[in-house]
């Protein structure tokens, strides 16, 4: 099928422009010389260049929204899980499909409804006559990729049978463990509380979840493409996969060696932390979220080509990683202020860390052993 839209390339998500690498290379600290920055290895190369190939495939089917499939790939590579929150029909199901088929690993979709059971999301223990036992039938959550469709029509009941399985990566039934596989992603997709017959995500679900995106509309333009692209066929029938399960484990395995500064580190705590004093907020962000964070912006920094975090990797993902998690007052609500407009202020208040270059941490670092 001929496209008529430009290959897909990962947004850059630094607003004044260059990777985030600091201060220009040719010019040192002090009138000093500058230090050798790190070289990213042959698995990060990898993550970068399949972050690309399976961000151009999700793109044939989710057009017009770069930022939005970065985010995915972030979640997918920080070990993490997604969720969709939108009105129907700006392509929810899609983004979470045209992911799943993009790596050819184990896939099961399930389609919340209010009459669903744990059970039916588990899988329950069935007696054999034959040999007069019982016998475990896996449920569908038993997969790399569980889409989770309109995930709060489903009762806080059944919502809760995701909660073992996405924080621990198993599941109990009488009495018994049974391990998934890595990679194990549940990407969800929700329609607004306002609408009709749903349930609110409690916040222990929501708290398992990475990131929350928002797609929203199309402007112009990317719809006129995507009625361009879906007019003769459909995208989703011809996608192909571009990794597989072992490979996304590598992947991953690479992102957990990208370098973290202790100032970094730091400066992720702290902003997490100041979540939980603003007056606005009833109820900020946990320790889960610290965690999520950084995993986070490990996996932005791969992305982006590095082997090492910058400030700039946490205000990427600052927003969709954390914003969900936080309950606002009923004074706040009443003036209408957004968990998202907190996350800003915060990045703009909270002293982001000065003087120290990450690529020269890097070095440093790693010839001290560390």
């Amino acid at each position: 099928m001929t496209s008529s839209t430009p290959p897909a390339a990962l947004p850059s998500p630094y607003p004044h422009g260059g990777n985030g690498a600091g201060p220009d290379p040719h010019q040192g600290r002090n009138g000093q010389p500058p230090q050798p920055e790190p070289r990213t290895g042959r698995a990060l190369d990898e993550v970068h260049d399949t972050a690309q190939r399976i961000a151009a495939n999700v793109e044939r089917v989710l057009v017009g929204k770069p930022d939005v499939v970065r985010i995915a790939l972030v979640t997918l590579l920080a070990e993490g899980h997604l969720l969709v929150e939108d009105v129907p029909g700006v392509g929810k199901t899609s983004l979470a499909k045209a992911l799943a088929r993009s790596i050819d690993c184990t896939v099961s979709r399930l389609q919340f409804t209010p009459d669903l059971l744990p059970s039916d999301v588990t899988g329950v223990s069935v007696f054999n006559r034959q040999t007069t036992g019982f016998e475990f039938r896996p449920g569908p959550v038993f997969a790399n990729i569980v889409v989770g469709d309109e995930i709060n029509r489903a009762s806080p009941k059944t919502q809760s049978a995701l909660l073992e399985c996405m924080e621990e990566h198993q599941v109990t039934v009488d009495g018994k463990t049974y391990r998934l596989e890595s990679p194990f992603m549940v990407i969800a997709t929700q329609n607004p509380i306002e609408m009709e017959g749903t349930y609110a995500l409690p916040e222990a679900q929501r708290d398992r979840f990475t990131a929350r995106v928002s797609i929203g509309y199309p402007d112009p333009a990317a719809e006129l493409a995507m009625v361009d692209e879906h007019a003769g066929a459909d995208p989703m029938s011809t996608l192909q996969p571009v990794s597989d399960a072992e490979h996304v484990r590598a992947l991953v395995q690479a992102v957990r060696s990208v370098h973290m500064a202790p100032e970094i580190r730091r400066y992720a705590v702290e902003l997490v932390s100041a979540t939980r004093r603003l007056p606005e907020i009833r109820l900020g962000a946990s320790p889960r979220s610290t965690l999520h964070l950084v995993r986070a912006a490990r996996a932005q920094a791969a992305l982006s080509g590095r082997d090492f975090v910058v400030p700039d990797d946490i205000h990427s993902v600052a927003i969709p990683v954390l914003a969900h998690r936080l309950v606002l007052t009923a004074e706040a609500q009443a003036a209408r202020r957004s968990p998202a407009d907190m996350i800003r202020g915060l990045l703009q208040r909270v002293p982001v860390p000065q003087g120290a270059d990450p690529a020269a941490q890097w070095v440093s670092d790693v010839r001290g052993g560390r």
